[in-house]
């Protein structure tokens, strides 16, 4: 099997002839959040995304080279409560705590709650807890006086994923409809186990649901409707006397609140690596040096967690028939390679043990390199050449690892599925192909396109780019969510005058 490298973080810190040139080729601050990062690596799930210890910048500045004042200036001394099932590595508590650091660096005054922790002391969560208090955020117990004060004080609160609707209820209780008219409720999730109506009883009588994808928020629409019809009938009998009535829940069940849909944006630290080429060519060299891969080979990744949703298996068969595919044709290219990022190989799933299998048996080690889950994704998007974004069923709700790398002016091969069809433009900045099964040979033969037409490549992953720059920077999402806050606020005003 080819090389495992459990976190490149790591292997940078104890490999000193790497320390100085990459401290050289990246500006300060970069440099520093990689190496203060670079101890999660080896035991972290970053899933899409990443918490960088300077990504956010002051809402004002002086000068010529000041940053333009924030679009959330508004919410300077307003006080806003962030309500997350969890606090993990994972795509939505970690997005959460970005809005939470862009909201610090307006000036508002910003509290945590997580619903659910480990009754052992978590390493993960401590750190976690850590950034945050650093960066000014509060952190408090999910349960208790304190958190139901804070959040009949609260000017907004925010109900991160699905799951984090059971804490309304099971904390807040009688208090439940005087908190209601504030809070918005971010939805990352896609698959139907979350249509619950412990989780979504309070739903249709939120100020508001934020999606991160149009194909996301109408598969809500859609599903409220035709999978909670049977349990809000139920509902219903019970809830007659309600302070809020029933008017939400009928037998063609339940209503979405005013939905927006607020697409995800790249952090100023990655771009600040995506456009600096001198570090891209350290972070290439290196990674390619420890996969054991040269600098002519083509890689194509797929960086994920390791889960049959993901699609890592699907892929790895179209990675197969590509090579046979250039067999069979004779085709001249250099050596492919296809390398899975979010591998755990201390505690192997049955899935990754199938993967590594199909690996074995079709004799295409020297071929497939499994990367240990990591916090720091940039070293990988600089190494590769095409990214692969194969989750399947409904597709991604948004996919941030998708503009990552777009801004890494890589191409995507994609499912025509969920979000990642509001980001790619098939046939300009990557090529989709079908979900499940009878996706494996259209893949195959995307592989094999990009493999053999290198302009095709570079003009894809430039106009990729080009796309992240006009629409998915973090100051388009901070504007967007701007839009959200300020109608949330005003709808919670009118409440309560």
């Amino acid at each position: 099997m080819a090389k495992h490298p459990a976190g490149w973080g790591v292997a940078l810190l104890h490999n000193k002839r790497w320390l100085l040139p990459l401290l050289v080729a990246l500006s300060v601050s970069t440099a520093l959040a990689f190496i203060l990062r670079a101890a999660f690596d080896s035991s972290c799930d970053r899933h899409h995304f990443e918490v960088p210890k300077t990504r956010f910048h002051p809402a004002t500045g002086t000068g010529a080279g000041a940053a333009a004042p924030s679009p959330l200036g508004f919410m300077k001394s307003k006080h806003v409560l962030l309500v997350s099932h969890e606090l993990s590595l994972s795509g939505g508590p970690l997005l959460l705590m970005e809005l939470a650091f862009l909201l610090r660096g307006v000036g508002a005054e910003v509290c945590w709650i997580t619903n659910q922790k480990p009754s052992e002391r978590d390493e993960v969560v401590h750190s976690l807890e850590h950034k945050m208090l650093g960066r000014g955020v509060q952190v408090l117990s999910a349960k208790g006086q304190e958190a139901v004060d804070r959040a009949l004080k609260a000017d907004l609160v925010v109900l991160n994923t699905a799951v984090a609707g059971k804490w309304l209820g099971a904390v807040l209780k009688e208090n439940v409809p005087r908190v209601l008219p504030k809070v918005l409720w971010w939805i990352h999730e896609m698959r139907g186990h979350y249509f619950k109506m412990e989780y979504l009883k309070h739903l249709p009588m939120v100020s508001g649901a934020m999606i991160d994808s149009h194909v996301t928020a109408e598969y809500w629409k859609n599903r409220t409707q035709e999978r909670l019809k049977y349990a809000s009938n139920l509902f219903v009998s019970f809830c007659v006397r309600a302070t809020h009535g029933c008017g939400y829940f009928s037998g063609e069940g339940i209503k979405m609140p005013q939905t927006y849909v607020v697409h995800l944006g790249n952090s100023k630290e990655l771009m600040d690596v995506a456009e600096d080429n001198v570090a891209k060519r350290v972070l290439r060299e290196h990674v390619r040096e420890s996969l054991g891969v040269t600098n002519e080979d083509i890689v194509f990744a797929l960086i994920n967690s390791v889960s049959r949703g993901k699609g890592q298996d699907l892929f790895l068969r179209a990675f197969y028939e590509s090579l046979q595919l250039i067999q069979e044709q004779k085709l001249q290219v250099p050596s492919l390679h296809a390398v899975i990022v979010g591998s755990d190989i201390t505690a192997q799933t049955k899935f990754e043990s199938e993967l590594r299998d199909f690996v074995a048996q079709k004799k295409i080690q020297n071929r497939v390199h499994f990367v240990n889950k990591t916090l720091t994704v940039a070293p990988y998007l600089a190494a590769i050449d095409v990214l692969v974004q194969n989750s399947q069923a409904r597709g991604e709700c948004f996919g941030r690892i998708t503009i990552e790398a777009m801004a890494f002016q890589l191409p995507v091969l994609g499912t025509s599925a969920g979000g990642t069809t509001e980001i790619v433009v098939n046939g300009s900045t990557g090529l989709l192909h079908p979900i499940g099964k009878e996706g494996v040979t259209p893949l195959a033969k995307n592989i094999v396109k990009l493999a053999t037409h290198v302009e095709r490549r570079l003009t894809m992953g430039k106009r990729g780019y080009e796309r992240v720059k006009s629409m998915f920077l973090e100051r388009h999402m901070a504007h967007r969510i701007d839009a959200v806050l300020k109608e949330v606020l005003r709808k919670a005003k009118n409440q309560h005058s």
